[in-house]
């Protein structure tokens, strides 16, 4: 059975590392991406079931980068969460605008965000004989 892929977004490599060997011991296949130019160019040969995405980058805001996954019609379907320090109602109202699935704070509830991503990412299709 293939494991759910999961790209990690974020510009602190801290955070990616954590993120990944949380993610890769609770079974999860984990990318990772620096910034939003890394994760477009990963996107069409390793295409994630989910993209967990920091808000505070270089280069693209969070915000922006999730709008221009959505606007492309190849990844829109990919839910998106937002990992971020901020935590601000504002906050978590762009990221519903921008498209995002849901919005994590840092310190990040690691079994929540687990849940949750199972609850996102649809179980692999049956296949037929």
């Amino acid at each position: 059975m293939p494991k759910p892929k999961v790209t990690i977004v974020d510009d602190d490599r801290d955070t990616r590392e954590l993120l990944s060997f949380a993610l890769d011991s609770e079974g999860f296949e984990v990318n990772a991406a620096a910034n939003g130019l890394r994760l477009i160019s990963s996107l069409q040969l390793k295409r994630p079931d989910i993209i967990l995405m920091d808000v505070n980058m270089s280069w693209i805001d969070g915000f922006e980068l999730c709008k221009a996954v959505k606007k492309n019609e190849q990844f829109r379907d990919i839910p998106v969460i937002f990992i971020s320090g901020r935590g601000e109602p504002e906050d978590r109202r762009r990221g519903r605008e921008a498209g995002a699935a849901d919005y994590f704070v840092k310190p990040l509830d690691l079994n929540a965000l687990i849940k949750r991503l199972r609850e996102l990412i649809p179980p692999p299709a049956a296949e037929v004989p």
